[in-house]
């Protein structure tokens, strides 16, 4: 009988702690207050580099929740994977730079 991972079902969904969870929800909606503020600025005719320079802070921002998400995806889902000799792992993972990096 084949292993599996407790937190990463391989029904394309991962079953988060409390902590990691919040913690990026956290995240998503600071990131989420910061494009409304984009928004707010475009109606009130703010100035151009004024919008472009929040507009490079939620970039900032979403890099960096993806960066805390790849890190606890390798640390989780990914070495679980190779522990169980699953190949396929690195290959999901490649593809997955690739889209990211484009």
């Amino acid at each position: 009988m084949e292993e599996t991972c407790q937190a990463c079902m391989h029904d394309r969904k991962k079953m988060r702690d409390d902590k990691e969870k919040r913690d990026l929800m956290n995240r998503l909606k600071r990131i989420e207050g910061q494009v409304r503020g984009l928004e707010r600025m475009l109606e009130e005719d703010a100035y151009c580099p004024d919008i472009l320079v929040q507009a490079s802070a939620v970039n900032s921002a979403l890099n960096s929740f993806s960066t805390t998400l790849l890190g606890n995806h390798l640390r989780t889902c990914v070495s679980e994977d190779i522990r169980l000799g699953r190949e396929d792992t690195m290959d999901e993972l490649m593809e997955t730079l690739k889209k990211m990096l484009k």
